[in-house]
């Protein structure tokens, strides 16, 4: 398949462009990029930086991979965004690449969906099937784990870590760690109830699901501090992989 470059593109000597890229009017690509196979930049989209795309990703209008970190101790080191394959970064999108305090390097995973006006900060990890509905907003170094969703106008704070398939409601300020499965919200987020939806999406047994709601009542939901019930749940429910998953990330 060729490569198709609008007349109005500008693409910088040194760019990689796969099999098949699509790169539409108005659009910038830098000299250090690497843009995989059947990827397409819709108009007036940007990348920049040491950015290195995997295949079929797409780009709307006002999205920009790659820009140097919003970051004060940032004095143009090499740093870079590494994303994978089958993502989806609509309007107004923004992607910072890392810094030398962090890993150097900003990740996405792949089948991402980033609607628009979101942001993801420098040294932030993205795992797969993440989806950060408009104008999310991550600090830097988040951590978002696998199939997290997250609502309008939510704004996570550095250093914060998602679990695995968890949902935080639209508007939610989240300044701590959120425990898989679970949704949150609220001004200073907190832990409000299992994401019995979301987990049935994702195919979970339902002997995994009886197993998580009975963990969740005793851990969130009842008097004694969460130490405590977390040392006191039953053998048989810790054994389940779902609860299991849980216990280790609350106590860590």
């Amino acid at each position: 398949m060729a490569v198709f470059v609008h007349p109005s593109a500008v693409v910088e000597p040194g760019a990689v462009l796969g099999e098949g890229v699509h790169v539409g009017p108005l659009c910038y690509v830098g000299g250090e990029v690497e843009l995989g196979a059947c990827s397409k930049l819709v108009a007036h989209a940007t990348i920049l930086g040491r950015s290195v795309l995997g295949p079929d990703n797409q780009l709307f209008p006002a999205a920009t991979l790659g820009a140097p970190p919003q970051d004060r101790s940032y004095a143009g080191e090499p740093t870079r965004l590494e994303i994978g394959s089958r993502n989806v970064f609509r309007e107004g999108v923004t992607v910072h690449c890392g810094t030398v305090k962090g890993a150097g390097v900003t990740r996405i995973g792949s089948g991402c969906l980033l609607m628009a006006g979101a942001h993801v900060a420098h040294d932030c990890v993205l795992e797969d099937r993440v989806v950060l509905t408009n104008h999310t907003v991550l600090g830097g170094h988040v951590v978002v784990e696998e199939a997290v969703t997250c609502g309008g106008h939510v704004a996570v704070a550095p250093f914060v870590r998602l679990g695995r398939l968890c949902f935080a409601a639209g508007g939610a300020c989240i300044e701590h760690n959120v425990p898989p499965f679970v949704i949150v919200s609220g001004d200073r987020a907190r832990v409000r109830a299992l994401n019995v939806v979301g987990l049935r999406r994702a195919g979970v047994p339902e002997a995994s699901m009886r197993a998580l709601k009975d963990a969740f009542k005793q851990v969130f939901g009842g008097k004694v501090p969460r130490r405590v019930a977390l040392e006191t749940l039953d053998e048989a429910l810790v054994r389940d992989e779902y609860v299991a998953e849980l216990v280790a990330f609350v106590r860590r």
